[in-house]
């Protein structure tokens, strides 16, 4: 058994957006209204499905909602956009992150709607309050992958095109916070968030500031990167990724209080392991080995040594922390992805309003 060291709970990835000047658009589609939800009783069958609160579809019915609305990014454009050791193909993209941008484009303009609405009955000048999206999951279940795409495929609807990432890692408490309280083998479990700070940055983007900032976290470093700071300035849509913004807990206001929209990326425990131990392998060849690198310790194990390390960082962790604080916030999303092995999406549940 290889020698175990003081770990990080997760290791997250960093992407960028590649601009295209593709615009998606809404038009009249006769064939809209004929896909439909899995019934309670399937047809032919005479046995009634258990109550649920969710319309279910596999990937093939999800996909046909995309209702022939072009594909606006390319194979160039998707390869900023992927996670590490995660092959995401535009098939992919089309099938499952299409049919749901459309989704929110119509959520969104609905809203938008109802902002209006209510300026009018109160005789406000409109004031631009930005949708939000909670996207929630495990370390290395693709969260920061699906928030990327997404934010990509939104930015091209017309009725909100300027659309902003902020990651929850920002709001982690410094490093030397944590040492002090002996919180570093807890780094991601609710506690080891500044869920105070958290709020406040939401209740402002809430209120219509203009500007708001968010801290900025460095994988690289593992810790929050002092004096830099994420600005925010009145987005269309706000997309907030990260591991437990679905949580409730002791406090008066929850951060899932301010999303419009939630999002859980789902998949079967043994399968995140999995994908959690090769991406530790991935890092340990590229990342792990800059000298400035926090994990740099770990570069020099040999295969087998980093496989035990990765295992034993899940095990005693991240499978923990998703067992205890994640995975029971799951139902509290609106949609949910359901991963397959392959990192594909093979169902996808969505609440029923």
């Amino acid at each position: 058994m290889a020698k175990h060291f003081t770990s990080p709970p997760f290791l997250g990835d960093c992407g960028t957006i590649h601009a295209t000047t593709a615009t998606l658009k809404e038009g009249d589609r006769p064939d809209y209204h004929k896909v439909f939800p899995m019934s309670a009783v399937q047809a032919g069958s005479t046995e009634v499905e258990p109550l649920s609160p969710y319309f279910r579809f596999s990937r093939t019915e999800w996909a046909t909602l995309r209702a022939s609305i072009p594909l606006p990014l390319t194979e160039m454009d998707l390869g900023t956009l992927r996670g590490i050791n995660e092959d995401i193909s535009l098939d992919e993209v089309a099938d499952i992150y299409l049919p749901l941008s459309r989704l929110v484009n119509l959520y969104v303009r609905a809203t938008q709607s109802l902002h209006k609405a209510t300026d009018t009955f109160l005789g406000n000048a409109p004031a631009k309050i930005p949708y939000i999206i909670g996207i929630a999951g495990s370390v290395a279940v693709g969260k920061s992958t699906t928030a990327r795409i997404l934010q990509a495929l939104l930015s091209r609807w017309p009725d909100h095109p300027k659309v902003d990432l902020v990651t929850t890692d920002g709001f982690l408490y410094p490093t030397a916070f944590l040492e002090e309280r002996g919180l570093m083998n807890r780094k991601g479990f609710p506690e080891s968030y500044d869920q105070r700070r958290l709020v406040r940055f939401l209740t402002e983007m809430k209120s219509g500031e203009r500007e708001v900032g968010a801290p900025v976290y460095s994988h690289l470093i593992y810790d929050i990167v002092e004096g830099v700071v994420q600005k925010v300035c009145q987005p269309d849509v706000l997309i907030v990724e990260g591991l437990n913004v679905l949580q409730t807990g002791s406090a008066r206001i929850f951060v899932s209080d301010f999303f419009d929209f939630s999002i859980y990326i789902d998949a079967d425990e043994e399968i995140i392991e999995s994908w959690y131990v090769a991406r530790f392998l991935k890092l340990r060849e590229t990342v792990f080995r800059n000298p400035d690198s926090y994990f740099n310790r770990y570069a020099n194990l040999s295969r087998t040594e980093a496989v035990d390390q990765a295992h034993s960082i899940w095990q005693g962790i991240n499978g923990p922390n998703l067992r205890e604080n994640i995975q029971p916030t799951r139902e509290r999303a609106q949609l949910i992805l359901r991963k397959g092995a392959n990192h594909g999406v093979e169902e996808v549940w969505l609440r029923k309003l």
